[in-house]
């Protein structure tokens, strides 16, 4: 079973986190079921960006971006190669290391900023 882990983020998870995760379930489920409330405006169906994510490490195991999440991440803020969507990003056998930006687009919950 891979391990995930997270690198700190000053809300979400301010102390970090490792978890075991199983193979085939998507970062943001994983991320959700361990309580690290991360933004999913969109409940999972890869319309929004709130759920961005950079895979620090293990960046290849994933599952393939679509043409879909990679429109959306164009528009993600913090964007990086080593972006994803979490509620899109299948995890295989591999360990990973995951950051979360400390910004979204979504303006209701950064305060209209």
């Amino acid at each position: 079973m891979p391990q995930i882990v997270f690198l700190p983020h000053p809300k979400l998870c301010p102390e970090g986190a490792v978890v075991d995760a199983p193979a085939g379930k998507t970062l943001c489920d994983i991320m959700l079921e361990n309580d690290i409330n991360i933004e999913h405006a969109c409940e999972k169906s890869c319309a929004c960006t709130t759920c961005h994510v950079l895979v620090r490490e293990g960046f290849s195991s994933l599952s393939e971006a679509s043409e879909t999440e990679e429109d959306l991440l164009d528009k993600a803020w913090g964007l990086e190669a080593v972006s994803r969507l979490s509620c899109q990003s299948v995890v295989a056998d591999v360990d990973l290391v995951v950051e979360i930006p400390k910004y979204t687009i979504n303006h209701a919950s950064e305060g209209g900023h």
